[in-house]
């Protein structure tokens, strides 16, 4: 692993819940490999490009890290009707990669979700999107796209470490919302998971109260993150049960801290 970068920024307003301030510890590192990505997304670390993140906020332990037991997985009946309404989806997984109907669809994502979840302006731009979704993760970074035709109406991007993927990140065409393509689009990921015997499936955070982020807990059997632990400690994950008497404590002060 080569790491250029590791720093705690100052606080600043919540993304996800509103009158709270948030922190989140990043990393930049352009060079790693797959098991020491594994061992990271164990203690709560996500990625964009080479930025890998977690919280780190102080006061406030509401972000929990979430993972999908994949051999238990279950798809119910509600799952089934998904796949089938979703049966003329061609699911195409292959390298990151950007071309026009990749951009002019993200846009057009963002545009909606910014008038439907009131979500903040994005720019869209293809060197931002470049640096999100195609930079890093050389080895195991892989992009799911969705086509009805030719046309090209979702793209999921899946972090595939060995044992377990790690679900980053999903944009859709507006039209095909009626159909559930969220939901779609996380079994078709699970079941790529089952099919190569993973162990895990990585969702991210969960946050009970934001809406956009407290649909995870409906795919079970899946377990939480206890805490955000210090390099010299131990990752406990554990069943939402036992977790939710637990808050998730921020990691150790890091001595180079954004000031």
């Amino acid at each position: 692993m080569r790491e250029l970068l590791r720093v705690v920024e100052a606080p600043r307003p919540c993304s996800y819940l509103p009158g709270e301030v948030a922190s989140l510890e990043y990393r930049i590192i352009p060079e790693i490999d797959r098991n020491t990505y594994a061992s990271m997304l164990t203690r709560g670390y996500r990625r964009f490009g080479i930025q890998y993140f977690r919280p780190a906020c102080r006061g406030c332990c509401r972000c929990r890290s979430i993972r999908i037991r994949v051999p238990d997985f279950r798809e119910t009946r509600r799952y089934r009707r998904v796949l089938k309404l979703n049966q003329d989806v061609d699911v195409v997984i292959r390298a990151p990669e950007l071309t026009r109907a990749h951009l002019e669809l993200y846009r057009r994502y963002h545009r909606f979700m910014e008038d439907h979840r009131e979500w903040p302006h994005h720019d869209g731009r293809a060197q931002s999107y470049a640096q999100a979704f195609l930079l890093g993760g050389e080895g195991f970074a892989r992009e799911v796209a969705y086509y009805r035709g030719r046309e090209l109406v979702g793209c999921a991007f899946l972090d595939d470490v060995g044992d377990a993927a790690s679900l980053v990140y999903f944009y859709y065409s507006p039209d095909w919302r009626d159909a559930s393509p969220g939901v779609f689009s996380i079994l078709t990921q699970l079941r790529y998971a089952r099919e190569r015997a993973y162990r895990y499936a990585y969702l991210g955070y969960w946050i009970p109260e934001n809406r956009s982020m407290s649909y995870k807990s409906q795919y079970q059997p899946h377990e939480l993150l206890l805490r955000y632990p210090g390099d010299d400690e131990a990752p406990v994950w554990a069943e939402p049960t036992e977790a939710a008497s637990t808050g998730v404590a921020p990691p150790p002060t890091m001595e180079r801290n954004v000031s």
